[in-house]
Order: structure tokens, then C-alpha cells, then sequence
């Protein structure tokens, strides 16, 4: 494994575990309790914030790497260059498979965790992998950086929107709606 995988694997965990204690142990974590509720409205929050910290950090490691800042270095497998997509669609399967056999889904401690990671790991999942969405459609490496790399920011933009409207959002127009109908 090369240092970079195992710098974004820390990253990526020490995010996760960072946005749990935020949760549990802080003023604003407290008030997250109070205002979000927690299944689904809190998964989808905490959803759409690792997918916009995932997609900052990769962001600032691409660039870190393509004006050879730091240690850090292309992820290469026998000559081949990985993708940081490929990640992402590995985590993305991983926890659309754990979504799909219904992990999390319990009233237990141990469960509102598992939901919460499977949550977390489903936004950095779709980051890593919106993040290069110009190749999906281009398979240009040197797309990232150009003109056509724009659509990836654009993908990244309306999904985010979607996470953080479900998180956000929905609760604002029902709360309206019921006041509207008072």
C-alpha cells in the first residue's frame, strides 16, 4: 500500500470518528440532537458533511500531489495509476450493501453507530467518486484540472445540494407547511 492510501484512509477515519465526538460530546452536538431527528434527517446531515470535507480534503491532496507539495504521490498498482474514484466506489458498495441487509436499523446504542458510520462512509464514498465524475464521461485523466473537469464540480454541487436538502430542508418546508395550514 502506498503512504498516500494510508494517509487517506487516517484522514478519512480520523473525520469520521472527529464528526461522532462532535456529536456526542459537544454543545453543537447537543443541539444537532435537538433540532435534527435522528433516522433519517441526522444520517442524511452527517451524510452530506463527510462528502464535503471528503471532497475539500481530496481537492487539496490532488493539488498537494500535481504541484508536488508534501510526501504524497499518485496511488500506483503494477504501473497502474488508481483513481481515487475506484475508492469511492468500493466504499460506496460497501455501505449500499450494509444499507441494503439492514445494518443500523436497530434502537440499540451499537446500531445508531453502525448507522451513523454506514452514513458517513456513504459521503465520502459519493465524494471520492463525483469528485472525478468528468471521467466517468471523458475517461481523460487530464480532464481533472481542465474545462471539461468542470462538470465534476458541478455533479459534486447538486449532490451536495440533495444531501444537505434532505438534511436540512425537509424539516423547514413541513414545519412552514403545518404552520401555513394553522
Amino acid at each position: 500500500m502506498h503512504r498516500t492510501d494510508i494517509l487517506i484512509l487516517l484522514i478519512m477515519a480520523v473525520c469520521a470518528a472527529a464528526m461522532l465526538l462532535v456529536l456526542h460530546l459537544t454543545r453543537a452536538g447537543r443541539i444537532l440532537h435537538e433540532r435534527i431527528p435522528d433516522r433519517p434527517r441526522r444520517r442524511l446531515f452527517l451524510a452530506s458533511l463527510s462528502f464535503f470535507i471528503t471532497f475539500l480534503a481530496v481537492r487539496l491532496l490532488v493539488a498537494a500531489i500535481t504541484h508536488h507539495i508534501g510526501p504524497f504521490g499518485w496511488v500506483m498498482v503494477h504501473g497502474r495509476h488508481i483513481h481515487h474514484l475506484v475508492w469511492g466506489i468500493l466504499l460506496l458498495l460497501v455501505t449500499g450493501y450494509l444499507m441494503l441487509a439492514e445494518f443500523g436499523n436497530g434502537p440499540t446504542p451499537m446500531s445508531l453507530l453502525v448507522s451513523r458510520l454506514i452514513a458517513i462512509g456513504f459521503g465520502m464514498g459519493a465524494a471520492l467518486t463525483l469528485d472525478e465524475f468528468a471521467l466517468w464521461l471523458d475517461l481523460n485523466a487530464n480532464a481533472y484540472w481542465t474545462r471539461q473537469g468542470r462538470v465534476s464540480i458541478d455533479a459534486v454541487v447538486l449532490f451536495g445540494a440533495l444531501l444537505a436538502v434532505g438534511a436540512w430542508g425537509a424539516p423547514l418546508w413541513t414545519r412552514r407547511a403545518r404552520e401555513a395550514n394553522r
